[in-house]
């Protein structure tokens, strides 16, 4: 597997423009002002990922202040987004990193190019840009959610 170097805390988060799940134009400075949850995962629809992003929804979202945003990124397609949101109710925004293939994942170093998706990377971005917290897991390993919540206590 090769080796994948994630961007590092202290540095600024990469900014980007990615389409939403409703195929509105979500961008990374928009949020200046507010903490960000980035949260990569590889695929909408599989097991490992929807167990992650329910636990958001349930979990996290509701307990979070209201200076923090939560938005997830994968390489599937603006209407596969759609959809799976759609049966899943999640109400933070899906983005596609569909085209150019996992740019944005590709630029904070959490790209797998062998399996052309993105690895299970969070990051946790403060209302000036700057990463704080980062954590890369592989693709079948499922991140520890309630690590998010004590993560932003610490960063407010």
């Amino acid at each position: 597997m090769p080796v994948h170097t994630a961007v590092e805390v202290g540095s600024p988060a990469p900014d980007f423009e990615l389409r939403d799940q409703h195929g509105a134009p979500v961008r990374l400075s928009d949020h200046r002002g507010r903490r960000v949850l980035l949260i990569f995962y590889p695929f909408a629809f599989s097991g490992v990922c929807r167990g992650e992003l329910s636990a958001v929804r349930d979990e996290f979202v509701p307990a979070v202040p209201e200076d923090v945003r939560v938005l997830a990124v994968s390489s599937d397609s603006v209407f596969a987004l759609r959809s799976w949101a759609d049966q899943e109710g999640y109400g933070f925004p899906l983005l596609s990193d569909f085209w150019p293939h996992g740019q944005v994942a590709r630029a904070y170093g959490v790209f797998d190019e062998e399996k052309g998706a993105a690895l299970r990377g969070t990051f946790a971005i403060d209302g000036e840009g700057v990463v704080r917290w980062r954590v890369v897991n592989p693709l079948p390993e499922a991140r520890d959610i309630a690590e998010y919540l004590k993560v932003l206590a610490e960063l407010s």
